[in-house]
């Protein structure tokens, strides 16, 4: 079992930047690769930002690539997600994720641990 605590989540205005961070505890942080998904009122939870367990390769949704920075701190057992430029659109409850066996996965039912999430609320 990995439990996974998010934190770093609140409300700023268009433009502005945030920093989240998910905490994970039990088994060995550094045998899973990690996501980063996102769920907005009304709508599907989807893929945010993913990076590898092992060389730290990454991948990002095109809405956010160029504006987010998906990072690892094995030695904390956290992982990170830089937010900037936000927009209105990036509201949204923002929820880590581990994967044990796929590398950068895109796919939320590849997941096999999941935080409960943290609110961001981006003003215009």
């Amino acid at each position: 079992q990995v439990q996974l605590v998010e934190s770093g989540g609140g409300l700023v205005q268009a433009g502005g930047s945030l920093r989240l961070s998910c905490a994970a505890s039990g088994r060995t942080f550094s045998n899973y690769a990690m996501g980063w998904f996102r769920q907005a009122p009304g709508k599907e939870r989807e893929f945010v930002a993913a990076i590898t367990r092992g060389d730290g390769s990454t991948a990002y949704a095109d809405s956010v690539k160029d504006r987010f920075v998906i990072s690892r701190g094995n030695a904390k057992n956290t992982v990170y997600l830089q937010m900037n430029v936000l927009k209105p659109e990036d509201t949204a409850v923002y929820y880590c994720a581990a994967d044990t066996n796929y590398p950068l996965s895109r796919y939320r039912s590849d997941y096999d641990y999941w935080g409960q999430g943290t609110q961001v609320t981006v003003s215009s």
